[in-house]
Order: structure tokens, then sequence, then C-alpha cells
């Protein structure tokens, strides 16, 4: 059972900066940040693989950076330019397959608001 910390979230103004943590219990090579507001489905934010790999949600291209440093077994997400349609909960998920998430994070509450 792989174990998933997230830490960072919190409130920020319109065009501030937030960045993410999640912290794994022991090394995996499928991470992943999802989000979700209240009254919305979850979301996909990027995906990261062990080899640096990563794939973006379409409409966070270019705001959203997604990194992990592998000795620590943490992964990162850089939130720039943050609206207020990006709060939501952010979700760290992991998997060992390609098939499904299999391990998910508390979630960590983002509020961006003036």
């Amino acid at each position: 059972q792989v174990q998933l910390v997230e830490s960072g979230g919190g409130v920020v103004q319109p065009g501030g900066s937030l960045r993410l943590s999640c912290t794994a219990s022991e090394s995996i090579n499928r991470m992943a940040w999802f989000r979700q507001a209240p009254g919305k489905q979850r979301e996909l934010v990027a995906i990261i693989t062990s080899g640096g790999g990563t794939n973006y949600a379409d409409s966070l291209k270019g705001r959203f950076t997604i990194s992990r440093d592998n000795a620590k077994n943490t992964m990162y997400l850089q939130m720039n330019s943050l609206k207020p349609e990006d709060t939501a909960a952010y979700y760290c998920a992991a998997t060992r397959n390609i098939l499904k998430w299999d391990y998910w994070g508390q979630g960590t509450q983002v509020t961006v608001s003036s």
C-alpha cells in the first residue's frame, strides 16, 4: 500500500503562484495531479513518470509545471498565473500500471480569490 501525502495548498490572489508537493512512501513510476472543484467532475491536471515524461491538460499548458525528485519520492506542481477557476481540491495519484490510478492522497485545497 503506497501512501501519498500532499501539501502546499492555500489561498492566493488571482495572478499569484503556488507550489504543491506530493510525497510517496516508496518509489513509484507513474504519478499525477488531479483536481476537483465543488459541483464539478474530477479532472486530470498532469502526469509524470520516473523518467521525466509529462502530459498536461490542454487548458493548463504554459501555466502549470509538473516535476519530480525521485531521490525524495516527491512530485511537485508549480502553478503560476492562477485564476479563480483553478480553485479546487488538488489530489496526488500514483500507479505501477497503466490501467488505473491505484493510490490517492487526501487532497490539498487551493483557493484563488481576491
